[in-house]
């Protein structure tokens, strides 16, 4: 508690530091954003970015262990599909939390247009897809 107090930290976050590679702890940091924001445009990219940074090893030590909970259904299966995309593009396997995610029941378009739909139908990548996620840009792409 000495040291935790000494660098200015709870005790709970001074031993996750200790446990977790610094990937784990921003990826974390990353979901807690996630839930609490209402427009998560800009959590989103960040996420995008720190995904795409990310060596097969740093993938791995990020998704070690499970978010402390998840956004809501969309997020949670938007966060699910940017991390399977990070996962496959590396070689690695995704952690089972992610398949615990359950796919959104009704399709979801990142545009409104509907002379957009076509376009989202058949460009999205396919882990989007199977998440009834529509979009255009995925990991690693900029808009």
């Amino acid at each position: 508690m000495r040291r935790a107090r000494a660098a200015g930290m709870d005790l709970t976050g001074w031993m996750l530091a200790r446990l977790l590679p610094d990937e784990g702890i921003r990826l974390r940091a990353l979901v807690r954003d996630l839930r609490a924001r209402e427009d998560p445009s800009f959590v989103l990219a960040e996420l995008n970015s720190f995904l795409s940074s990310l060596s097969a090893s740093g993938l791995t030590a990020a998704l070690e262990l499970p978010p402390d909970a998840l956004p809501d259904e969309l997020r949670a299966n938007q966060l699910a599909a940017m991390i399977e995309t990070a996962a496959q593009r590396l070689g690695v396997s995704p952690p089972r939390w992610v398949d615990e995610i359950l796919p959104l029941r009704t399709p979801w378009f990142a545009s409104s247009l509907m002379s957009l739909r076509l376009h989202l139908l058949t460009r999205s990548p396919a882990a989007f897809r199977r998440r009834n996620l529509f979009v255009d840009a995925t990991l690693g792409d900029r808009a």
